[in-house]
């Protein structure tokens, strides 16, 4: 047996537990040893019986004095009853529905017992504690019996139905003792030194079974620095592997620029002219730009974009502008098109369905051709840009919306038979703390839009608990009834799934029906969700965007890319369910037109720290920086599609530590780029990318 070996190998892990594991993500022994414990609870010190508190958590060591079986008829109850006994005195313990134990105990037996003390009848009692036998041989002679479950330091693991923290000790300590010398070590011995790190194989024992819990500290320790080391490796030498490839210099045309911002009908602002020379200063050099375009919801990211297409498509080369959703893909391409109107561009639209070429529908083979030959400038689509066997004759720049990282596999598709990468500019408009950026980002050059466009009203936010319900219905009425429209969206049932559960849909289809029957009878209310047909969504969002619908009711769909200026009011049911980041994004959704605009929160809880937070800020950046403290960053970035543990996770809040592992990830690289001194963590580090997707 090695850390290799299936869990179906493992003895004692029959069928039902190997499918138990496997929901937990665990397949073989060495990642059962990676399942960490949570926390922990400390039963090292042994309490004499004749001191046990009323209300208080204690281990006990003691000899069975007699145990019986009481059945309970009337409440279908078995209590298991014992008295234990050691050198100070005796005690009751009570077992409930643990039948099976008159079989497990016998008078005479020696137990580490560990539980709440209670009292009835002013009797203390141990009631359901942690029990463990202590083999004959240990009794007497001194020799120290080393307990699993009781007596110690005890972890506590993630569970699942069916799968305790005492099995999973029961399982993974004598494959510990066994198998603990193979496990092995990644880290450089210099960077353990330098940094004070515990080797892995103490730290691993540590993890699960400490001495003391300053001991588990350190183990965690090691394995945050090791995570957070080996995710800046792989993402400084992603950036070390672009800046060795080749892209096409475009050069800057000043007059050009001019022009178009000269036909803007609004004045850019100081972050977004900032933003636009860093990106055509990047596309003047010949290797490839990984830049990131993140900016505060509606502070006019596309408008920095495409003047960079603009800019490419001038100096003969061609633009891909990706979008993850059609609908998203469909408002970029109305703006393109607006933005673009006199500069004689031929801009094409290609989504799992739909194929167009300057606004009018073209065979999917025709747009194909079209593009090849380069008579389309500018390609604007969903992921089907790099699904179908889309070919550029000279493309200079991919533009990619919300997915911040595209690797350079990825970006080879774009450009199959080019001897050059084109450059690359990501947008987000979730804004993003310095942490995250850090470390998840790192490899990408970030330009940040901070300000809103002057003349933007501030939204008014408000927390609406459920007596003022009604007064709300009101206002929203008020609202629609005067010419303008409104926005629900109904909470997450099923948070962080990357698609939308039925469950959620569900929620939406039960306010629709209360909204539209019982709420606002003589208004017009439409119902969006992603379960709909591409072309149900289309007419939704087309009745909305002529204002045939008032109320449009909605899941997190329009979390980003939607834009109405006539929407004036965002109402957020059971708003306590989202991250503050989600909830900024869908506030966003309104404020964009001349009129005044409404943020409500209808929620039980008044004094929710993200709530109140929502109220006080309307800053993005500042937002982010809360959600993270608040929640952490699994949460906020959608974490479990990356298969980073929970406290490395959580470890993410600290800068200096990310930096301290950034730091000593660029060490290792300037003496060794190719890691050729450390076969087994560039093996490591191999692996580590096919387990984490930081896409």
């Amino acid at each position: 047996m090695d850390l290799t070996t299936p869990v179906e190998e493992i003895p004692r892990v029959g069928p039902q537990y190997q499918a138990r594991l496997k929901r937990l993500g665990i397949k073989t022994v060495g990642e059962l040893f990676f399942h960490f414990p949570f926390r922990y609870e400390d039963f090292s010190d042994i309490t004499p019986i004749s001191v046990l508190e009323v209300g208080k958590t204690a281990c006990v060591q003691g000899e069975i004095a007699d145990i019986k079986n009481i059945r309970i008829f009337k409440r279908r109850m078995t209590i298991t009853e014992a008295r234990v006994a050691d050198e100070s005195g005796v005690t009751r313990v009570t077992w409930f529905n643990q039948p099976y134990l008159i079989n497990t105990f016998k008078k005479g037996d020696f137990v580490f017992l560990a539980g709440k003390t209670t009292s009835k009848n002013g009797k203390k009692y141990l009631s359901s504690p942690a029990y463990e036998k202590i083999p004959p041989r240990f009794i007497g002679n001194g020799a120290k019996y080393d307990s699993v479950h009781t007596g110690r330091i005890i972890p506590v693991y993630p569970e699942t139905e069916g799968m305790s923290s005492r099995w999973l000790r029961f399982i993974i300590k004598p494959l510990l003792v066994k198998l603990k010398n193979e496990i092995p070590e990644f880290l450089p011995e210099e960077i353990k030194i330098k940094y004070n790190l515990m080797p892995v194989k103490e730290a691993v024992w540590q993890i699960h079974f400490p001495d003391v819990l300053e001991k588990a500290d350190l183990a965690k320790k090691r394995f945050v620095f090791e995570e957070l080391f080996e995710l800046a490796l792989i993402i400084l030498r992603e950036k070390l592997k672009l800046a060795r490839e080749k892209a096409t210099a475009i050069p800057i045309d000043l007059e050009l620029i001019k022009k178009f911002t000269a036909k803007l009908p609004f004045k850019l602002t100081v972050d977004q002219k900032k933003s636009a020379w860093q990106i055509l200063k990047d596309l003047e050099k010949p290797k490839p730009m990984n830049r990131l375009l993140d900016g505060d919801v509606g502070s006019g990211k596309t408008v920095v974009a495409v003047m960079a297409a603009l800019n490419t498509v001038r100096a003969g080369f061609q633009v891909a502008f990706m979008a993850p959703t059609e609908i998203l893909t469909k408002q970029h391409s109305k703006t393109v098109k607006d933005l673009l109107k006199g500069f004689k561009l031929n801009i094409g639209l290609i989504t799992g369905k739909e194929n167009l070429f300057n606004g009018k529908k073209i065979k999917r083979i025709d747009l194909l051709e079209k593009t090849k030959s380069g008579k389309i400038d500018i390609l604007i689509g969903t992921h089907a840009l790099v699904r179908e066997k889309v070919e550029f004759k000279n493309l200079g720049l991919a533009i990619i919306d919300e997915q911040h990282r595209f690797g350079i596999e990825q970006r080879a598709k774009l450009c199959r038979k080019q001897s050059f990468l084109p450059h690359l500019l990501s947008m987000s408009a979730t804004p993003i703390p310095r942490t995250l950026a850090l470390t998840i980002y790192g490899d990408l050059d970030l330009s940040l839009i901070k300000e809103v466009p002057k003349g933007r009203k501030k939204i008014i936010t408000r927390i609406v608990p459920p007596e003022k319900r009604r007064e709300s219905y009101d206002f929203i009425r008020q609202e629609v009834k005067s010419g303008r429209q409104v926005f629900v969206i109904c909470p997450r049932i099923e948070a962080d799934t990357e698609k939308e559960s039925w469950a959620e849909v569900k929620a939406v289809k039960k306010e629709y029906e209360k909204l539209s029957k019982e709420i606002f009878p003589d208004l017009n209310v439409g119902m969006l969700h992603g379960k709909m047909k591409v072309d149900e969504k289309e007419d939704v969002l087309k009745s909305f965007r002529n204002k045939k619908i008032g109320v449009l009711v909605s899941t997190s769909v329009i979390e980003v890319g939607i834009d109405f200026p006539n929407a004036t009011l965002m109402m957020i049911e059971g708003a306590e369910k989202f991250g503050l980041a989600q909830l900024h994004q869908f506030r966003g959704r309104v404020g964009r037109g001349k009129h005044q605009s409404f943020c409500f929160l209808f929620s039980e809880f008044q004094s929710n720290p993200r709530l109140k937070a929502m109220v006080s800020s309307q800053d993005g950046f500042e937002l982010a920086e809360k959600d993270l403290k608040l929640r952490g960053p699994g949460d906020l970035t959608g974490q479990r599609q990356w298969g980073i543990p929970d406290f490395v996770m959580a470890s993410l809040r600290d800068i200096e530590l990310v930096e301290k592992t950034r730091a000593a990830a660029k060490e290792i690289l300037k003496e060794d780029p190719e890691l050729k001194k450390y076969p087994s963590l560039k093996r490591e580090l191999e692996e580590l990318q096919t387990r984490t997707h930081l896409e």
